[in-house]
């Protein structure tokens, strides 16, 4: 082990142990300077942006709102890999277009799949 290997090491351990006491040292003044309540009977109360709540406060969402949010989010990774692609596709040459026919392939399975299964339409039933 070089004297550079040892170097990094301790750069590492130093900076997780900064990290962790910081941590830590933040945990005990938000502990000791925050401000303690003692009625138990606020605790029940739902507190949002300073103003106190009235009426139904569990909304209930439905859960197609929330699948739709997370096909969105792995759609829009999947598209940052194809340009990513597109960018290099003379350096990855050949074997680099066979794996993105390949990754092609399965996204476009996936969106069949979901249009199938009607998890993309709007309409709520």
């Amino acid at each position: 082990m070089t004297l550079h290997d040892k170097r990094q090491i301790y750069n590492f351990l130093f900076f997780s142990l900064g990290g962790f006491l910081i941590s830590m040292i933040m945990l005990l003044f938000g502990f000791f300077l925050g401000a303690k309540s003692n009625s138990e009977n606020s605790r029940n109360i739902p507190f949002e942006s300073g103003v106190n709540s009235f009426g139904r406060v569990n909304l209930q969402i439905p859960i197609h709102f929330s699948l739709f949010a997370i096909f969105f989010v792995i759609f829009d990774v999947e598209s940052c890999y194809l340009y990513l692609w597109s960018v290099n596709v003379i350096e990855v040459g050949w074997v680099g277009f066979l794996e993105m026919s390949f990754f092609i392939m399965i996204f476009l399975i996936t969106i069949i799949y979901l249009i199938k299964t009607n998890m993309l339409k709007w309409i709520l039933s």
